[in-house]
């Protein structure tokens, strides 16, 4: 039996990994999809988060681990990820990216998705500078983020959007790469070639400059837990084997 420890990225919470985790746990595993400081039903105040919070919520979870984890990353939970392996390689098992940043040291997002021509999410963001907050745009995030989600499906998650705080865009800590002399942990990507939100070109860039033990495909937009989670499944599954 292994544990999984999922991690949504920006926007989301625990909750969009609800069709998931019910098919990890069915195959005999332990699965825990918290929801990150200031998501879901995590109700900390956005004015007190720091790019710190989420990462040391994390680190305090992997610590009561009884076991090194399998640590899945969605989108900007890549970010996390990587931070988590400097920190705890010892409570890490296996490092999963999905549709997610695989960043070298001193590189982030916000860089990077300059380079990215087939994302649509600078777009869908609404920026609300009076609050300090960025928000996703209703209206546009089915085609970024659920474009083969069913209506109910789509219209279910971007009820659950929450905004992100302005100033956690600019982090006050870069991560370091994974294969550094000081953590060797085993990593694998799972690449969505129907991504809106962070497009497949840049996903192979990434994982092509920070190779992966084992890189899986999916024909899903940026959620195969709500839209392929079967799928989605059998690739994490699979991990086991490794």
């Amino acid at each position: 039996m292994s544990t999984y420890l999922l991690i949504h990225g920006d926007w989301h919470g625990g909750w969009c990994w609800n069709r998931l985790a019910p098919l990890l746990r069915q195959a005999g595993h332990h699965v825990l999809a918290p929801d990150l400081p200031g998501h879901g039903q995590n109700h900390t105040p956005l004015t007190t988060l720091t790019p710190q919070s989420s990462l040391n919520f994390l680190l305090e979870l992997l610590d009561v681990q009884n076991e090194p984890v399998i640590l899945v990353g969605h989108s900007s939970g890549g970010i996390l990820l990587t931070l988590l392996a400097e920190r705890r390689p010892e409570k890490i098992k296996l490092l999963v990216y999905l549709s997610a940043f695989l960043l070298p040291p001193g590189i982030w997002p916000r860089s990077l998705a300059r380079q990215d021509t087939e994302s649509l999410l600078p777009f869908a963001l609404l920026v609300d500078q009076e609050r300090q907050v960025v928000t996703v745009k209703p209206e546009a995030a089915r085609e970024v983020f659920y474009a083969d989600c069913t209506d109910e499906e789509a219209d279910w998650a971007t009820s659950l959007l929450v905004p992100e705080p302005l100033r956690m865009k600019a982090p006050e800590v870069a991560p370091t790469p994974v294969d550094t002399p000081e953590i060797s942990l085993p990593r694998v990507y799972i690449s969505c070639l129907q991504d809106r939100a962070l497009g497949p070109s840049l996903q192979q860039k990434m994982y092509t400059a920070l190779p992966c033990q084992k890189v899986y495909t999916l024909s899903t937009s940026h959620s195969p837990f709500l839209s392929a989670p079967d799928q989605l499944a059998t690739c994490l599954l699979d991990l086991n084997s490794i």
